[in-house]
Order: structure tokens, then C-alpha cells, then sequence
């Protein structure tokens, strides 16, 4: 490493001291670094984002050691896992979006470093509304979007339309009966169970209630079905954000993909034998091609 050398700026007797150096990872790779009372902060390496779906977090196949050369944030919606509790009546998507937008602004604390959204099932969803509701200073910042297998249309809301017919009670009934065997979970939803999937089928099955579930599947159905959804993600486009798309080798022939945007994505990865939970049942795989696209796109 060579030395850092440094600027410090002192503007009133509050004001925030920053230093900003330089370290060699090695002759052609620079990082730049800054300081902010003590804390030093990368500001080259990119902060990912992920936004997990209707059901379940992005936390239980652990992504934070498995994905390398990027700040690695998993965010809780509204009703989900540290948030379980928070009444539900009136979320919607948007509302959704703009609680991840305030984590983000909790959890990253530079103002340079490049963003990277990935949202999966729902999550995909969210982050479109995220790109919709944020303030420029932050959407400027959004580098790209990883799409794994989101909702674009009404039909990939496959799930969402089967819980929104039910009434709350009978949901509950039904869920219950699913979170009791997380075994008979997995094998319902194409997935052939091991002692490592169960454990974590039941993380899954344990991160909300039956009442959230309920709630954003009528929310999915309602949002994701105006013209002007997939309107935003044309202007996204337009605006040059960098879509890719990932999807399960089962599953994909499911996705209703617009072809405009199947066109203009920077890539669409199948990930081998898996299908809509491609995470779970081959975690290192689909972090490899998460991977992948952050580093390597241009």
C-alpha cells in the first residue's frame, strides 16, 4: 500500500472533517477512500441492494459471503422481518419503495459509490417504484438493475392472484398448513427438499405473517397491472439504466418478459436446474452470475 495522502476540509467549528486518499490494490487498480470522522469508506467498490419477493428475505443463504467486491445490503419490507409488526392496512408498493429508500439512506453512508438494485418475484416490482420515487442525488447513482424473475405483468403475479382470491381467514388457515411442513412447502413448489433447503425454506416461511402475504398480494395485483408500470420501465430505459435479467431454468418460460425489454437488457442469465427459488436450491450459482454482472458490465 502507498501512503494516503490527504485533504481535510474545516469549514465552521461543527464541520465534518473529510479525508480523501488513494490505495493501490495493485498497478492498474485504484480504490479511493474516504474518511468521515474516523470511518473510512470505499468509495469505488458498489453497494448492492437486495430486495427480496412476496415471501421470505434474501438473508438465509447468506449472500453477504458469497458475493465478493461489493457492499452487500439485504433490506426488510414493510411486514417482513424486522418489520413484521408494521400495520399493513394501506402499504403499497410505492410505500414500499420509499422505505427502502430511507434504509438505503440508513445503510449507505457515502455519496459516490455506485448503486445496484436487484429485486426478486415482488422485489422486482419494488425496485421499479424505487427507480420511480427516488430523488435524483440517489437515481443518479443507481448503476443498474439486476431483475430476478420480477413481476412485469399480471401473469407473473402467479402466486399473488392464488392467495388474493382467498379471503384473510382462509389464507391464514392455509398458511399455517405450509409453514408447519416446510418439507411439503418445498416439494409443492418444484423444489426437491435436503436438510440445508428445509432449514431454510423455514426461515422463509417464518419471516412474515400470513396478514402481509395477504396484503401485497392484492397490492401486486392492484399496482403492477396499470399501463404505467411498465411505462416507468421504459423510461428507465430510456433514461439509460442498465437492466438484467435472471431466471430459474424451470421457470423461465414463465416469465412474461416484454420483449422490449428482453431487447434491450444488458443480459438474460438461466440459471441451470433451478426454478423460481433458484437462490435456494443453487445458492452459489446465482450469486456467481450476480456477480458477474456487477463486475463485468460496462
Amino acid at each position: 500500500m502507498v501512503g494516503k495522502p490527504a485533504l481535510a476540509v474545516n469549514s465552521s467549528p461543527i464541520a465534518l472533517y473529510i479525508l480523501v486518499g488513494i490505495e493501490h490494490r495493485n498497478p492498474t487498480d485504484e480504490v479511493i477512500w474516504l474518511f468521515v470522522f474516523g470511518e473510512e469508506i470505499d468509495l469505488a467498490t458498489p453497494h448492492l441492494v437486495l430486495i427480496h419477493g412476496l415471501i421470505g428475505s434474501l438473508n438465509y443463504f447468506d449472500p453477504q459471503s458469497r458475493l465478493t467486491e461489493a457492499h452487500i445490503h439485504t433490506v426488510d419490507l414493510l411486514g417482513y422481518g424486522t418489520f413484521r409488526t408494521h400495520p399493513m392496512d394501506k402499504v403499497t408498493l410505492a410505500e414500499q419503495a420509499q422505505h427502502v429508500l430511507c434504509q438505503l439512506d440508513r445503510k449507505i453512508k457515502d455519496r459516490a459509490a455506485p448503486i445496484w438494485l436487484l429485486g426478486h418475484s415482488m422485489g422486482g416490482a419494488v425496485v421499479q417504484f424505487v427507480l420511480d420515487h427516488a430523488p435524483s442525488l440517489i437515481y443518479d447513482r443507481i448503476y443498474g438493475v439486476i431483475n430476478v424473475e420480477g413481476n412485469l405483468t399480471i401473469k407473473d403475479a402467479f402466486w399473488s392472484s392464488k392467495i388474493a382470491k382467498k379471503s384473510l381467514s382462509e389464507w391464514e388457515a392455509d398458511f399455517r398448513q405450509q409453514a408447519d411442513s416446510a418439507e411439503d412447502w418445498l416439494t409443492q413448489c418444484g423444489v426437491i427438499p435436503t436438510p440445508q433447503r428445509i432449514d431454510w425454506a423455514r426461515q422463509i416461511l417464518d419471516n412474515q405473517p400470513a396478514s402481509t402475504l395477504h396484503h401485497m398480494s392484492r397490492a401486486i395485483l392492484t399496482e403492477t397491472i396499470a399501463p404505467a408500470y411498465l411505462d416507468s420501465v421504459r423510461q428507465a430505459l430510456d433514461r439509460g439504466k442498465r437492466y438484467h435479467l435472471i431466471a430459474g431454468e424451470r421457470s423461465a418460460s414463465d416469465w412474461d418478459v416484454p420483449a422490449f425489454l428482453r431487447e434491450q437488457a444488458g443480459s438474460c442469465r438461466e440459471i441451470p436446474q433451478t426454478g423460481h427459488l433458484m437462490m435456494l436450491e443453487a445458492p452459489d450459482l446465482f450469486t456467481q452470475a450476480v456477480h458477474d454482472i456487477y463486475c463485468r458490465s460496462e
